[in-house]
């Protein structure tokens, strides 16, 4: 069964730093493009930052460039999305993706505020 399973999200403040992770199984991450989005209250769901299959490439939403870094490890086959400096506006659930198959995760929760 492919499964993708987030876990890492909580309540923080302002200014402060939050690593997700993607634990995948029945999938090898590494051979799939995988995103991170992220859904606010009363919003669309939007894309994040995705990790490119077959590589390291990165890409971004200019939201979230030089504060977020999507990124993955082989052995453990998990995807991670490091935060940094988060803002009230990253609050939202934010969800890993596998492009190509479309398989989502539960989702995690991300709450940033004073």
């Amino acid at each position: 069964q492919v499964q993708l399973v987030e876990s890492g999200g909580g309540l923080v403040q302002p200014g402060e730093s939050l690593r997700l992770s993607c634990a995948a199984s029945g999938l090898i991450v590494s051979r799939y493009t995988m995103d991170w989005y992220r859904q606010a209250p009363g919003k669309e769901r939007e894309l994040v930052a995705s990790n490119i299959r077959h590589s390291y490439d990165t890409n971004y939403a200019d939201s979230v460039k030089g504060r977020f870094t999507i990124s993955r490890d082989d052995v453990k086959n998990t995807l991670y999305l490091q935060m940094r400096n988060l803002k009230p506006g990253d609050t939202a659930v934010y969800y890993c993706h596998a492009r190509g198959v479309e398989i989502w995760g539960q989702g995690t929760l991300v709450t940033v505020s004073s």
